[in-house]
């Protein structure tokens, strides 16, 4: 599985935690189907679930005018996924997982959400450097 298609299952598994109330294994097992489990995607999952305290303090340190309860469902999970790597994941470039969160962004989110993502990660990595 490529690490993008990863990250699109990691955002689904995610999401199923979030609303749906799912555990993170449980979504990961729905997100697959019939696949083999990609280890970049339950690293995802599980790292992002276990270490969503901290990544939500630091997402809403970096949130100017908003309050992480106030994002779109899509975009704090897509925020999570790409602070979580760029905090946790050091074989991969922060620049790449802010370009990954975009496309995300594009593709699952509003018309809004590229540019919000960015920004906020963009912030997120000034601050960590």
């Amino acid at each position: 599985m490529k690490r993008r298609t990863a990250r699109e299952k990691a955002l689904q598994a995610l999401f199923q935690c979030e609303i749906g109330q799912s555990s993170p294994e449980e979504a990961i097992d729905n997100v697959v189907e019939e696949e083999a489990v990609d280890a970049f995607l339950r690293q995802l999952v599980l790292g992002v679930s276990e270490n969503k305290e901290e990544i939500d303090s630091l997402i809403s340190a970096n949130l100017e005018k908003w309050t992480l309860d106030r994002l779109a469902n899509v975009d704090r999970i897509i925020l999570r996924l790409a602070v979580y790597e760029m905090k946790y994941e050091e074989d991969i470039p922060q620049n790449v997982s802010i370009n990954e969160a975009i496309e995300l962004a594009k593709t699952f989110g509003d018309d809004q959400s590229g540019r919000f993502i960015n920004g906020v990660l963009s912030k997120i990595s000034a601050s960590n450097s």
